[in-house]
């Protein structure tokens, strides 16, 4: 089974099931493998300003996951990959 990073875009939709039945299946094999979130996508979750049952499926989903830090090495690949592509960064103030 192959590993994803799962982006906060991804779990939101994926939670609010707005996938078609294929995605949703791809998710559901993905979770099933043990989700891998990035540090900065558990912040975004958990900033979520939502109803207590979507707040409890968040949490239960994170603590599910694997989450990973972002190390100097993924920074560096994002930077090589960022003057190649446009690609958009988060910016945390």
């Amino acid at each position: 089974m192959e590993q994803y990073l799962i982006d906060t875009n991804v779990v939101s939709d994926y939670l609010s099931a707005s996938f078609p039945l294929a995605g949703i299946a791809l998710m559901d094999n993905a979770i099933d493998a043990v989700p891998n979130i990035s540090n900065i996508t558990q912040i975004e979750l958990l900033c979520w300003n939502t109803d207590e049952a979507t707040t409890q499926n968040v949490i239960e989903f994170i603590a599910d996951s694997i989450v990973l830090d972002i190390s100097p090495d993924v920074i560096a690949h994002c930077v090589s990959l960022r003057k190649v592509k446009k690609i958009k960064l988060l910016m945390l103030l």
